[in-house]
């Protein structure tokens, strides 16, 4: 699992740089022998030839589905919850998350990129696209009442984005959601939702930042259409900041029960 820190991209600057790196990049990698190289050749004519037949089987033109399980191969957490602290418990925010704030956000840009809203779902039932017997327990634990999921895509169609809110109880709650989301742990994920036009989300490299607002837990989850591996990190870092833009209903939502009207 790859921890998907910022490295020194244009919207994250502030917060310091560093050098980006993929794991397989380190320095002192050996090349492959010519004996190695031939064989991984013959296996790739192998199954080009399997891929012809099965185009030719089945009249192809299907779309690929998503992995059943996909989890993301970067994910960064934030516990801090900085500034929510005013809805850390869902008794400040008992008023149930709408359709039209989570997916109020039709359209999202930042800098060079732009996103459209392209399908959404709000369910009150958590297991309902999630997995993993371990993360859905902690869910019913932690008592969550909603999640909400929607999928972005680029106006050039080379970028996918993920935005995810759980409701939980409590922002402890939120805390070990986030715990439990880490790969490594093999608790359990979010099903991604397909957007069409696009290849199914889930394939290939993606990455996944998540975020503690307030009893919120928030997901951006992002990665080049098809999941192509991208020039680095950077490059996800920039496309999560705009998906999380999404989530700026939720400031909204601090405000009232700030000045003590949480139900309206």
């Amino acid at each position: 699992m790859i921890e998907a820190r910022d490295t020194g991209s244009a919207e994250a600057a502030q917060q310091g740089g560093g050098r980006d790196f993929w794991p397989e990049d380190k320095p002192g990698r050996k090349l492959p022998s010519p004996k190695l190289l031939f064989g991984g050749a013959a296996a790739l004519v192998a199954v080009i030839v399997a891929a012809v037949a099965v185009v030719l089987l089945t009249g192809g033109g299907g779309e690929e589905a998503a992995p059943k399980t996909a989890v993301p191969t970067a994910y960064t957490p934030d516990y801090l919850g900085e500034g929510f602290s005013q809805i850390a418990s869902r008794t400040a925010d008992k008023r149930a998350v709408t359709e039209g704030e989570a997916f109020g956000a039709k359209a999202l840009k930042n800098g060079a990129y732009s996103f459209a809203l392209a399908s959404s779902k709000l369910s009150a039932d958590c297991k309902d696209g999630t997995w993993g017997s371990r993360l859905q327990a902690d869910l019913a634990k932690h008592g969550c009442s909603q999640l909400a999921r929607a999928a972005y895509v680029s106006a050039d169609k080379k970028h996918v984005g993920q935005f995810i809110v759980l409701n939980m109880e409590t922002e402890d709650g939120v805390k070990q959601i986030l715990r439990d989301l880490d790969p490594a742990t093999g608790a359990g994920w979010i099903t991604p939702l397909k957007a069409a036009g696009v290849p199914a989300f889930g394939s290939g490299f993606s990455a996944a930042y998540a975020k503690t607002y307030g009893h919120y837990a928030v997901l951006t989850w992002v990665q080049r259409a098809g999941g192509a591996q991208p020039a680095s990190l950077n490059e996800m870092i920039d496309v999560s900041l705009v998906i999380e833009n999404a989530a700026d209903f939720l400031y909204g939502r601090l405000d009232l029960a700030s000045a003590g009207r949480p139900g309206q």
